[in-house]
């Protein structure tokens, strides 16, 4: 009920950026507005996550196997680099959480088949399959200590993976209202380059979950 409230909420506030974000994309190339890629949600269920569209009409990448490594990739449109650095390519995602798809707070949901140096995830880090425990979220515990972004190795990625797991084994209302307290002032409040364990609003590790 919280996630509905929550994106119902959301998308209100947000409309007037939502469809001026829509109208300048449409109108920068006649391209589609929104980006559709299939994801992996919870218990294995794939669901296909929205994005504003930021990379050029034809150099969409529906697999998700081509990262989107650096602000000088080719592929990206200028609107399209504006909009990932804000991250409000992500803000179509409140419709996934409308839909049961996702929440507010949960793992980020990763494209099927997801490599990290050339090894599956499910292979690369130990307990990947957990995350599935719980519907992927819009924001999460690994994000708001600076795992975001692409993933080029192992050890990154068991870190990210640690601190999901940490986050579904300290589940809580509390913890939720915390991670979307953090994600709203790193986003639009104080903005720092993606390695934000040791600024300000930094909040002690939770307890790691592994089994």
């Amino acid at each position: 009920m919280i996630d509905v409230i929550g994106s119902i909420v959301g998308l209100a506030l947000l409309a007037p950026l939502l469809l001026a974000t829509a109208i300048v994309i449409k109108a920068a190339d006649g391209g589609p507005v929104l980006f559709r890629q299939w994801r992996v949600g919870k218990d294995g269920a794939r669901f296909r996550i929205l994005k504003f569209r930021t990379l050029a009409a034809d150099s969409c990448d529906s697999a998700g196997l081509v990262l989107v490594s650096s602000a000088d990739d080719p592929r990206l449109t200028p609107l399209g680099a504006i909009l990932r650095r804000y991250n409000i390519d992500e803000l179509p995602q409140l419709l996934n959480i409308l839909a049961g798809e996702m929440s507010l707070v949960g793992p980020r949901p990763h494209v099927p088949d997801m490599l990290v140096s050339g090894l599956f995830y499910e292979a690369a880090v130990p307990g990947y399959a957990l995350r599935l425990n719980m519907r992927p979220g819009l924001t999460g515990w690994a994000q708001c200590n600076g795992y975001r972004g692409p993933v080029h190795d192992p050890d990154t990625a068991a870190q990210r993976v640690r601190h999901d797991l940490a986050y579904i084994g300290n589940f809580s209302l509390a913890l939720d209202l915390q991670i979307l307290a953090l994600t709203l002032v790193r986003e639009f409040i104080w903005r720092q380059q993606p390695n934000v364990r040791s600024g300000p609003y930094r909040v002690d590790e939770l307890p790691a979950a592994m089994p």
